[in-house]
């Protein structure tokens, strides 16, 4: 019977970063023609320059970047491995997704990607022209079609590189992750693979680039869809699959090693540790600052950095005020000691007062209202970023994607910093987030979890004071901000229509705020950034 042995190299490159992409992918090969003895080796979606590249794909030099990086590929790739790698190319004056398939230092074929993602993050329309062609290239008998991420999704690719005479389809991805997308794939490629009634392999990256995240889980499936391989995922590493030539010609992955589906909680846990680890590494941070409050936002944000970066790598600061609650100081300073980092208390009350004393004249005849609450918040901010300067940590902010949504914060307060590891992430979430956290280890204070969350802006201030309570803030906020329903549409659903209004009123009003926060890590359906693009100024109805 013959054989085929081919590699999912699950790698995380960095965009812009040719030259170390290019030794990546040297070095996946020859790692998987070493330790797996590979016939083939598949690299992910745009490999060489990253995922996604955006406007660099513009400038002038790219071209002349990537034929170096392919012409060093075919000089240090041994002999006797194909290679299928995805990098972008301008053809005949267009520019394109690419395929390219490398054998005995020759580029012997390209595939350009058909179908152009341009919704939610993508936005692949403004800089490629897709592509028209299957492409088949054989190996050791088996013929091989490559498609390339969204044509698996579209299908039309799928059944042309089928129809074209492939025995197994191959698909270089750079696919993002969200809380529903493992699973979601996972349906996807049983459909498709029985479909065509042909094997398929998935190559998908890993890693954190900017807002988003790639959480690898490359995999084989045969041709009536069953899962025959599954990479883990969150780990960049080499799978090997073993494919047989049957009587009658079909080629099949035979069982390999099949790693679980995680749980969801320890499935969004870790985009929240990748995305943050490789944006602080990826910008050569040495590491992060933080204000520990002593509520669970901070607590979460805290166990986090530690699981992303270490220890030794993170420094938080208590900056306590009038109205800060003793336990608050307590389970802050209990953390900070649980997890090793090291931790200072800096005062506020002096910086206040300074502020207030200044402002006096200026406020004369006003009353105390939230300005006075936000100075706080702004007083904290500048320590924060003073120790940033000084000592090369980034800020990490502590937002949650429900406060974030209605404006729960204050611009050059919470809001400074650098990344917000917690800003696509609801409420209810960052409770189940810091319960699963406690499960592998004491992490966080069980009562910064289980007490009522507060602001503590004022005195006996509670979150719900000012919020529905989190479960039908949520909800609603879901309904609005990842289903696009009217007002009118939630209340029907269920919802008091005096929350619903209030809800989607204070999220259209604080859109300027959105656009002024640090970057954060996308892990729902339709973050806030890239994903969402909402007019600041603009005379749309909140019930419509």
């Amino acid at each position: 019977m013959q054989d085929l042995t081919l590699v999912m190299a699950q790698l995380d490159p960095l965009v812009g970063d040719i030259p170390g992409n290019t030794e990546r992918a040297i070095e996946a090969v020859r790692e998987a023609s070493l330790e797996h003895k590979a016939d083939v080796v598949v690299l992910p979606e745009l490999c060489l320059t990253g995922y996604p590249p955006e406007d660099l794909l513009l400038r002038d030099s790219m071209e002349a970047r990537l034929e170096e990086a392919r012409a060093r590929m075919a000089k240090k790739v041994a002999r006797g491995v194909m290679v299928i790698v995805g990098y972008p190319g301008m053809r005949d004056g267009q520019r394109y997704n690419l395929a390219g398939v490398l054998k005995d230092g020759e580029w012997i074929a390209e595939y350009a990607k058909q179908a152009l993602p341009n919704y939610q993050v993508f936005d692949e329309q403004r800089y490629f022209t897709p592509g028209t062609e299957s492409c088949v290239v054989e190996c050791r008998g088996a013929r091989l079609g490559i498609v390339i991420c969204e044509d698996l999704w579209d299908g039309t690719p799928t059944r042309q590189a089928r129809d074209a005479g492939a025995d197994i389809l191959v698909s270089l991805n750079a696919s993002p992750y969200h809380l529903e997308k493992p699973a979601e794939r996972n349906r996807l490629f049983a459909k498709r693979a029985a479909e065509v009634s042909c094997p398929l392999v998935y190559v998908n990256q890993i890693g954190g680039q900017d807002e988003l995240v790639f959480d690898g889980g490359s995999a084989a499936i045969d041709a009536d869809g069953k899962t025959c391989v599954q990479a883990p995922w969150w780990d960049v590493g080499l799978m090997p699959v073993q494919f047989l030539k049957e009587e009658g010609g079909r080629w099949t992955p035979q069982s390999g090693e099949i790693a679980e589906l995680l749980s969801p909680e320890e499935s969004l846990y870790c985009a929240l540790v990748t995305g943050l680890r490789d944006y602080v590494n990826k910008s050569g941070f040495k590491g992060v600052v933080l204000g520990l409050s002593g509520g669970i936002d901070s607590g979460l944000s805290l166990a986090i950095a530690v699981d992303a970066l270490g220890a030794d790598r993170v420094h938080a600061v208590m900056m306590p005020y009038h109205y800060t609650a003793d336990i608050s100081k307590e389970d802050a300073a209990e953390q900070a000691k649980l997890l090793g980092v090291s931790y200072e208390v800096m005062p506020i009350a002096p910086m206040v007062e300074a502020f207030t004393e200044t402002l006096a004249e200026s406020f004369a005849g006003s009353e105390r209202d939230t300005t006075e609450e936000n100075l706080q918040s702004r007083c904290r901010g500048v320590l924060l970023m003073a120790i940033s300067n000084k000592k090369g940590l980034m800020v990490l902010t502590t937002g949650n994607k429900s406060e974030m949504a209605v404006g729960y914060a204050t611009l050059y307060g919470d809001m400074v910093g650098g990344y917000n590891a917690l800003k696509d992430v609801y409420k209810t979430w960052v409770f189940r987030l810091a319960h699963w956290r406690n499960t592998m280890g004491p992490a966080i204070p069980e009562r910064v979890i289980t007490r009522p969350p507060s602001a503590e802006l004022a005195e006996d201030q509670l979150d719900s004071d000012s919020l529905p309570d989190y479960d039908i803030l949520d909800a609603i906020l879901t309904h609005y901000i990842e289903s696009d329903m009217s007002a009118e549409a939630i209340i029907r659903a269920g919802f008091e229509e005096e929350d619903v209004y209030r809800v989607v009123r204070l999220v259209d009003r604080c859109e300027y705020k959105r656009r002024q926060a640090p970057v954060g890590v996308r892990v729902t359906p339709r973050g806030f950034g890239r994903d969402r693009r909402y007019p600041i100024v603009n005379g749309w109805a909140a019930g419509e």
